[in-house]
């Protein structure tokens, strides 16, 4: 008796099925400088460096970690695509950076096309949000190394930035304020945490008091992209540095754009914990140092900027109908 690829686990005929219905999702975020459809061996992106003196391409890489978890809990594919996109986005946007396209890598214990295709959509909503052309990926199964029901992903974001415009923190100085901008939630990390106190207790779809959604709903907000903002303030403004509040931490993150010899001062007073962290903190007794490392605390993007400029950076993040709020100060 002869054994098929499809006996050991991997369906050939889902995969194809697969790319059939995310092709024109993918083509949705297309532009001019994208020379190649999906289904060729590599993706091809013309970009236009005629407008750049000294142009930098700046890439980023990252996952979603155990956020996946929630939402193979709550059976929701839709916006986990988004956070990936978001998150890549805004490693490089801080940097001053302009995302130009994305790149997919998802892997299933077994491929079901609906929900590639949901995975996918989130994909494709975020890249148009943000301006950035989905020009290629990867889609693998494998059984026995995933759970059939779960699957792994990851992405690279490749922006550009003229040399001269790189912010990397080296304008930061003593007496510098920071203003933090609010998340929309967890974002994608402390995921693991997070499920080890509320699991213990709670449902997936329990929606204890203080909460506008289930538990579920809240740990699956949308991971929030900046670049729309992040631009708004450079194309205005002198800004010293940002930090994406991510794995670490608000001290963790906004040290790496810290000169060497000048240090945070934080008044963690100055905003009120948002309920999901309240109930994280509350439910699993965590200590506020611990919380501080492992959740941004709602908190997802940190501008530092000159004290005489703070008014003006206020001004110009309510015009776009963004909260902000100052934080601390560079000693």
């Amino acid at each position: 008796m002869s054994i098929s690829y499809k006996d050991s686990g991997v369906d050939i005929k889902a995969g194809e099925e697969t790319v059939d219905k995310i092709k024109e999702i993918v083509k949705s975020t297309f532009n001019k400088n994208v020379l190649s459809g999906i289904g060729h061996f590599g993706a091809f992106y013309e970009m236009d460096f005629m407008k750049y003196e000294n142009p930098v391409l700046v890439s980023s890489v990252d996952g979603v970690g155990t956020k996946l978890k929630v939402a193979f809990m709550m059976d929701k594919h839709d916006t986990v695509g988004q956070d990936l996109v978001n998150h890549c986005v805004n490693d490089i946007a801080v940097g001053g950076a302009i995302p130009q396209y994305f790149m997919d890598y998802m892997a299933f214990g077994k491929l079901v096309p609906k929900v590639a295709e949901k995975i996918m959509e989130g994909f494709g909503k975020a890249c148009r949000e943000n301006g950035v052309a989905l020009i290629g990926g990867e889609t693998a199964e494998m059984p026995g190394l995933y759970a059939e029901k779960e699957y792994d992903m990851s992405g690279t974001i490749v922006g550009i930035i003229e040399k001269s415009k790189i912010l990397n923190g080296d304008k930061v100085k003593q007496g510098d304020v920071l203003v933090g901008f609010p998340s929309t939630g967890l974002h994608t990390n402390g995921y693991s945490l997070a499920r080890k106190v509320l699991f213990e207790k709670y449902s997936a779809h329990d929606k204890p008091e203080g909460l506008e959604n289930s538990i579920g709903e809240e740990l699956l907000q949308v991971h929030k992209s900046y670049l729309n903002l992040i631009q708004t303030i450079i194309n205005k403004m002198d800004v010293h540095a940002f930090s994406h509040i991510t794995g670490g931490g608000i001290v963790g993150n906004t040290n790496r754009v810290l000169p060497e010899g000048l240090s945070l001062n934080i008044d963690w007073n100055s905003w009120e914990l948002p309920p999901i962290f309240k109930l994280i903190k509350t439910t699993g007794n965590i200590s506020d140092e611990e919380m501080r490392k492992a959740f941004n605390i709602g908190i997802g993007m940190i501008a530092i900027v000159d004290k005489d400029d703070v008014e003006k950076l206020k001004s110009i993040a309510a015009d776009i109908n963004e909260d902000c709020f100052v934080m601390g100060t560079v000693d």
